[in-house]
């Protein structure tokens, strides 16, 4: 999967001009907001990623467990057909061939649950990479709101990305507990 990217360098440069050109205190913490909020978004964005690789190693491991269960499954069915041939010729089946067929069995059960245990941290994982992309999103639109503010010098834009700051880390948070 790919990564995750946060291009906020732009954005953090002309927030940087701006507040030191400005007079008005407050300008210079939205610059410092924005660097911080461009922060969470790296962090974020680079779990998300994570998440992203191990969903799909454990997809991949969860396929090779399939591909091991389906050749349990053919051995199976050749010897079940050597055991068959060999009943209709009048002859005994050999006892350790019944007893490799019931092993055959046993073992495709085995496969088959480790299969879904594959599959299943695979989701798992896959759900925190969107919780986490989620996170990112947010933390992206706080970080042009908070340029917003440093362009047209509206102060309750400043606030309005603190307030989506807030929610990108409950949201990052929501992925470990």
């Amino acid at each position: 999967m790919e990564e995750i990217e946060v291009p906020t360098e732009l954005l953090q440069e002309k927030m940087h001009e701006r507040a030191l050109e400005s007079e008005e205190n407050w300008i210079l913490k939205v610059a410092l907001t924005a660097a911080i909020l461009a922060v969470f978004a790296a962090i974020a964005a680079l779990l998300a990623g994570h998440y992203a690789n191990e969903a799909m190693i454990e997809q991949l491991k969860a396929s090779d467990q399939w591909a091991y269960y389906q050749a349990k499954g053919i051995k199976s069915v050749v010897l079940q057909s050597k055991m068959d041939m060999i009943k209709e010729m009048g002859k005994e089946v050999k006892v350790a061939d019944q007893e490799k067929a019931a092993q055959y069995k046993e073992e495709q059960k085995e496969i088959d649950k480790t299969a879904r245990e594959k599959e299943s941290i695979s989701s798992e994982d896959l759900l925190l990479h969107n919780k986490l992309a989620r996170a990112v999103t947010v933390f992206q639109i706080a970080i042009a709101i908070c340029a917003i503010s440093a362009l047209t010098r509206r102060k309750w834009l400043w606030y309005g990305s603190m307030l989506l700051c807030v929610t990108g880390v409950f949201l990052m948070l929501l992925v470990f507990f």
